[in-house]
């Protein structure tokens, strides 16, 4: 400490994570009283905190534009840099972060506070090592003190956002930019808090918390966040490399990079930096990086300076004053603030000129001219706002009007909106908080300052709560943090309604095997979620396969609908397809992707047991195809029924007999009798098994040849019906003109009228039957002529038919014969002929 001893100024300067700030606070509370001036509120609120917790809250006060908090007691004064009490005399003083002297906008508060706070016993000047040449300049009896980084800072390349580490903070430049990137970032990664100097230190407290507890794992935040705020960052990732300094949008300073990039690695624990890309202007460049990771910055050329003892015998000597140009060569002058430009629209009005004859009015209107544009209006409509306020302390008792403050502040506590809005009422309430701490400028000042207070603390959490909806998806957070670990390690719940959850979290519902995510699931989320399920559903699917591996015939069915694959039902859940096998009476099984997560005995457990109820199903419903089937395969049939047998099978058991009548010719009788009793019947026009008209045969009938050829079920006929329209024309339906007539009825008609007739001669068939079935003269016509039956006479207008015989089909012609050596005899060879 001793070194500290030798000169009353001290210039600490350094990198990041240095501990410079630390230091003075530890130095400030070794004195009997001491002042620290922060280049931000929440600076000052974080170490407020600290000392507080050191001293006691009744010997230490909290200076900043918005917020006072002054025991009649306090000794240890923590201020922004702008609300340092400079009259009060302290044995102790510090600024931090002062090489933001070099700031266009706030400069010169640092450049005055660097030439004038001084403490009785030590001063403290903190800052960059950028500074050095400064202090040098400026402050000749300083002492300058290095202080090296406590930890490595390396250049980690560029990194996309999706590839962050944990424990990231990714720095933007606007608020604009920073909530798009915390959007994202929510997206992918499960959420972000959010950091920008403008939040209340209330709600920045409480993103900062769940950020430090580990609830999220990235933050997102402005270059504010490179002004000592002490977080558990490991890497720092910029989104941006350029900034909108007030008047223009610039790349950021080597300095400026270097001073947010050190927010990574605190104290002994190493951190990196990096970009989001590679290339472009959004990229370091290797100058930069070197620099950064050297703690090489640029020595600093010039500060920016204002008279900090302005001139309050006039108007036109205050602006006289704030113009001044400085003496020193290192010092330029300010841009115009805020402030000064406030100050001279309101100097233009007569009003103002009437009221400020006096430096004591004077120094007033300079006082309501120092509020800050908090809403960011710009000059004109700050103007008018801060000439209504001086307006007020100009007239009477120079104290603003209670109902005034009053509307406005009820005006402002309302707890509804977006971010975007409620963010909007705390700056609003913030000038109102600035106006409540002067003391002078209302009645009530205690009464109002509390109310404020109040109103900001209330929004501050409504903010707080919508940030955290906005940016903050839980479940996912949730699920990234476990999904590196082992399935068993996975803490998946699934309900009795199946509803899948993680640590309480919905992420979906387990339909048998297919797990579905929940509907308000993003799509970027959905990849996340379902392989969460697949990681912790493992042991909640093998159970499922063990119960599907045994499920009663009662549980598991067939679907067929028109249109679709015939798949195969679990309690009314799809969990396979049927799809061509060896013959058509025995179709393969295809489990249900849903399925394919299983290991591969399980899937094989599943298939059996599908596979044998399918064979059950079978012979129950469609039994002349698995008898046709069996008589297909027995080697004791005769090869003429093996061939009748295999050739009705692949047709589905139904056929017209015209494609079969040169394989039915050499049939023994044995033969027709064993047809008969798979089912078959060997009608006039066609075979068939009048069982696979029922509606249940008739589904698994569809389902069998939809598998065996791939393709969707077809239409079934409605239940029940005789004649269709010809165009709608079904399996085991005889077209017959404008009408398709079932071929079984057929056969019943066809013996109806075999059995009226008397040989050859002309008769007339009862007209009952058919006219039951609803047959058109036409159709009965076509299907007499199709039954061997020609047109006798019309007699008493009832056509009279007379046996003619069944018409042998035409065989086909012979070809012709080729002569040897014709050039076209190749092609005849090869099936090219018409």
């Amino acid at each position: 400490m001793s070194q500290f001893a030798r000169s009353p100024v001290t210039a600490v300067l350094g990198p990041t994570n240095t501990g410079k700030t630390y230091l003075a606070i530890e130095r400030m509370c070794g004195h009997a009283s001491g002042m620290i001036g922060f280049p931000l509120r929440l600076l000052a609120r974080e170490n407020y905190d600290r000392v507080v917790a050191m001293k006691g809250v009744e010997n230490v006060a909290l200076v900043t534009g918005e917020e006072r908090i002054i025991p009649p007691k306090a000794r240890w004064f923590l201020c922004t840099a702008e609300s340092m009490p400079l009259e009060r005399e302290t044995a102790f003083v510090a600024l931090d972060e002062a090489q933001l002297g070099a700031d266009p906008e706030r400069g010169h508060v640092f450049t005055d506070r660097l030439l004038r706070a001084r403490g009785r016993e030590e001063t403290m000047i903190l800052g960059s090592d950028a500074l050095r040449p400064m202090v040098r300049a400026l402050v000749k009896d300083a002492e300058i003190i290095g202080r090296p980084r406590f930890s490595t800072l390396s250049f980690a390349g560029a990194r996309k956002l999706s590839r962050l580490p944990r424990r990231s903070a990714i720095v933007a430049f606007s608020a604009e930019e920073v909530y798009a990137v915390a959007e994202a970032i929510r997206r992918m990664r499960g959420g972000a808090a959010v950091v920008m100097g403008a939040l209340s230190p209330r709600t920045r407290n409480a993103q900062v918390q769940m950020f430090q507890s580990g609830e999220v794992d990235y933050l997102v935040a402005t270059d504010a966040i490179g002004m000592g705020l002490n977080l558990d960052v490991q890497h720092v990732a910029f989104a941006s490399l350029r900034k909108f300094d007030g008047r223009r949008q610039r790349r950021l300073t080597v300095a400026e990079m270097a001073q947010i990039a050190g927010r990574a690695g605190r104290h002994h624990r190493d951190g990196t930096f990096g970009a989001l890309v590679d290339d472009g202007p959004n990229a370091f460049t290797p100058e930069e990086m070197l620099a950064i990771e050297g703690h090489h910055v640029p020595p600093l050329e010039r500060l920016y300076w204002r008279s900090g003892e302005p001139d309050f015998s006039s108007v036109d000597a205050l602006v006289a004053s704030l113009e001044e140009r400085p003496q020193h060569p290192v010092l330029t002058a300010a841009p115009q603030a805020i402030d000064l430009i406030v100050l001279k629209r309101l100097a233009e009005e007569d009003w103002v000129r009437a009221r400020t004859r006096s430096p004591m009015m004077v120094r007033r209107l300079w006082s309501a001219c120092g509020l800050p544009d908090f809403r960011k209006l710009g000059p004109d409509p700050h103007a008018r706002f801060v000439g209504r306020i001086f307006g007020h302390l100009s007239e009477g008792a120079g104290h603003l009007p209670h109902q005034w403050f009053a509307d406005e502040l009820q005006r402002l506590d309302l707890m509804t909106g977006d971010v975007e809005t409620i963010a909007g009422r705390i700056a609003a309430v913030r000038s109102w908080a600035y106006i409540a701490h002067r003391a002078d400028w209302l009645m009530d000042p205690e009464h109002w300052a509390a109310r404020t207070r109040g109103v900001e603390e209330k929004l501050s959490d409504a903010l707080h709560d919508r940030l955290r909806q906005r940016f903050v998806d839980q479940r996912t957070t949730v699920l990234l943090r476990r999904i590196g670990a082992g399935a068993a390690d996975l803490p998946v719940d699934v309900g009795s309604d199946g509803v899948v959850s993680v640590d309480g979290h919905d992420i979906g519902r387990l339909n048998g095997f297919r797990f579905e995510v929940s509907p308000d699931t993003t799509v970027a989320d959905k990849r996340l979620l379902i392989a969460a399920a697949e990681k912790g559903l493992v042991g909640e699917l093998a159970k499922r396969a063990a119960e599907l591996a045994v499920a009663s015939d009662a549980e598991l069915s067939l679907a067929a609908e028109p249109g679709s694959v015939p798949r195969l039902w679990w309690s009314g859940l799809t969990v396979a397809t049927m799809t061509a096998g060896p013959t058509l009476d025995r179709p393969a099984v295809t489990l249900d992707r849903s399925l394919h997560v299983l290991d591969r005995a399980a899937q094989a457990a599943v298939r059996d047991r599908l596979a044998a109820w399918i064979a059950q199903e079978t012979a129950r419903h469609v039994p002349t195809l698995t008898a046709l089937a069996a008589l297909a395969r027995d080697p004791a049939a005769s090869g003429a029924l093996r061939a009748v047998a295999a050739s009705l099978t692949e047709v589905g058991g139904i056929a017209p007999r015209d494609g079969f009548d040169a394989m039915l010719t050499p049939l023994e009788s044995d033969d027709r009798r064993r047809l008969r009793k798979a089912g078959v019947t060997i009608g006039t026009l066609d075979l068939f098994d009048a069982r696979l008209f029922r509606p249940a045969a008739a589904a698994w009938r569809a389902a069998l040849l939809a598998a065996r050829d791939g393709r969707p079920v077809e239409p079934l006929a409605p239940v029940g019906a005789s004649v269709l329209p010809a165009g709608q024309a079904a399996w085991g339906y005889r077209r017959l003109g404008a009408q398709a007539v079932r071929v079984d009825l057929i056969e019943r008609l066809a013996r109806t009228v075999h059995d009226a007739r008397k040989g050859a001669a002309p008769f007339a068939p009862d007209p009952a039957l058919a006219t039951s079935m609803g047959l058109k003269p036409d159709t009965i016509a076509r299907l007499m002529a199709q039954l061997g039956f020609r047109p006798s006479a019309v007699v008493d207008a009832v056509p009279h038919w007379r046996w003619g015989g069944m018409r042998k089909p035409t065989p086909p012609a012979p070809k012709p014969a080729v002569r040897p050596g014709n050039a076209f005899g190749a092609l005849a060879d090869l099936g090219f002929d018409r």
